[in-house]
């Protein structure tokens, strides 16, 4: 049983580093499609401040006319185009944010602000990597610590139940034997 108990352990705590070292090259993959999508939105807005442009109106103005017209079609458009450049400013920001944030600190910064639509894509495409940055050594180290703590904590769970379990067997033998004697 002890050596079962062991090879649990090593288990949980190798799991634990070895997931918790992804995550710096989750990040990496994270912001290379972040990066992507910020570059398509600003092929977008370019194409529409140009378009604009040469019908002499701004970003604004070209919004306003949009929003005015008798046609839901054209309102829709003019809204799905302020939605792009919000869209854009928030992506912006994050890879702002990434850009400034050390390599350790990548994925938190992800946690903190993600786009759940480039989440969803990195996840379904995330290909693993061989963690032997800083980053990916500190993150398996701090995997392998919750992994640890996991560990123990299943282990006194364990225990505690195995104590009960005595406990009650021993209660229900001592009630047996006490009316064996009356």
């Amino acid at each position: 049983m002890f050596l079962v108990r062991r090879v649990l352990v090593i288990l949980i705590i190798a799991s634990c580093g070895v997931l918790f070292s992804q995550a710096p090259e989750f990040a990496q993959q994270y912001r290379q499609r972040l990066a992507g999508a910020i570059d398509e939105l600003t092929t977008t807005i370019q194409v529409f401040d140009e378009q604009a442009n040469h019908a002499g109106l701004d970003r604004q103005a070209a919004l306003n006319v949009y929003a005015m017209s008798q046609e839901n079609f054209l309102r829709q458009q003019g809204d799905a185009m302020r939605r792009s450049f919000a869209r854009y400013q928030s992506l912006s920001d994050q890879l702002e944010d990434l850009s400034a944030a050390s390599p350790i600190l990548r994925p938190l910064v992800i946690v903190r602000n993600a786009d759940q639509r480039i989440v969803t894509n990195v996840w379904q495409d995330f290909v693993p990597a061989l963690p032997v940055s800083v980053a990916g050594v500190v993150w398996a180290g701090s995997g392998m610590l919750i992994g640890t703590v996991i560990a123990a904590l299943l282990g006194a769970l364990a225990g505690m139940a195995a104590r009960f379990n005595r406990g009650s067997r021993a209660r229900v033998s001592s009630r047996l034997r006490g009316r064996a004697l009356q």
